[in-house]
């Protein structure tokens, strides 16, 4: 397996470091007021184009007639793959909304690896935008609508990922790892992640940036969600939090203290609650999450160093901190 840079020098992580960060709020208040930096980057990356990722197989994202309302990331030439077969990873957007372009430079990094990547809604952002997804604006006593995507959505692209493995005449007919599959979610989708994370046909669970609220309030109108949910989690789960300065910093920092029942990882890096995203390939957590898929999916051993051990490669990047249990 190829060891990727951004894991392992400092200097490979000097733009992380400047990535601004959130402010402590209220998880589904009003956001704060961008500054012209900000703005500017938000701009450069929605004008982005999408790249094919850097791993051994050149990852395409589109959406498919199959499947209804879900965008869908896959290596271009799956006969490249050979016998390999592709790993599935489902997927919640940031915000819950139905923009499953909003992660794209992220989740065609991972299907560049060889997975098919599945997120709910339509392509609403970056250069080849097809239309304008639901956006969740608080009104002016602050209150936002109801998510535009649920766990349910999110539950859909396992089920038709595993159904277009046995139909023939699919292009993934016979080409779907059934044991290999795992769910993410950023934000709002990371509690979608949380939910899905029950379904007994999940291998590996990804939280970015995100956890169950500490204080037991629902402020995501129309979502209930509890504590309760993560002792269904029954796979290693990995959370990747933006520092104190994400938002959802309590809430995640909590959830990893109350797992106890699976092993569970903590990334720590001080990027705020929008991770790295919008950044080429998704950056160093596109890097560090593709790792653990590898190692818990396909029992990647070079990945797993990024994991394991007390240097391990997560473990000597500065001013990350890696916390784990029950890992090794």
């Amino acid at each position: 397996m190829q060891i990727r840079c951004a894991l392992l020098t400092a200097a490979c992580v000097v733009g992380f470091f400047t990535a601004s960060a959130a402010s402590a709020q209220p998880a589904d208040a009003r956001p704060p007021a961008l500054t012209d930096a900000e703005q500017a980057e938000r701009a450069a990356a929605a004008a982005r184009a999408s790249g094919p990722g850097t791993g051994p197989f050149a990852a395409i994202m589109e959406t498919d007639a199959t499947l209804a309302n879900h965008v869908v990331y896959r290596p271009a030439n799956l006969a490249a793959m050979g016998k390999r077969k592709l790993g599935v990873m489902v997927w919640g957007n940031g915000g819950c909304r139905n923009d499953g372009a909003s992660a794209r430079h992220h989740l065609l990094e991972v299907a560049s690896h060889g997975y098919l990547v599945i997120a709910p809604g339509g392509i609403y952002s970056g250069p080849t935008a097809t239309g304008r997804g639901v956006d969740r604006v608080p009104d002016a006593q602050g209150r936002r609508p109801a998510p535009a995507t649920s766990a349910a959505d999110v539950r859909a692209g396992l089920d038709w990922a595993l159904a277009e493995g046995a139909r023939r005449g699919s292009r993934y007919y016979r080409r779907i790892d059934a044991a290999a599959l795992a769910v993410g979610g950023h934000s709002c989708g990371g509690l979608q992640a949380i939910e899905v994370a029950a379904d007994p046909r999940i291998r590996a669970v990804l939280v970015h940036n995100s956890g169950v609220f500490t204080d037991g309030n629902q402020p995501i109108s129309g979502y209930t969600v509890s504590k309760a949910m993560l002792l269904k989690i029954h796979t290693p789960v990995i959370y990747f939090l933006g520092g104190p300065g994400d938002v959802a910093w309590p809430n995640g920092t909590d959830d990893v203290k109350r797992i106890e029942h699976v092993p569970v990882a903590h990334l720590a890096m001080p990027v705020g609650h929008g991770g790295t995203f919008s950044q080429i390939n998704g950056g160093a957590v596109a890097q560090a999450a593709v790792d653990w898929l590898e190692w818990q999916l396909r029992g990647d051993r070079a990945a797993a160093r990024s994991f394991t051990g007390e240097t391990c490669r997560l473990c000597v990047v500065p001013g990350w901190t890696f916390e784990k249990k029950r890992l090794p």
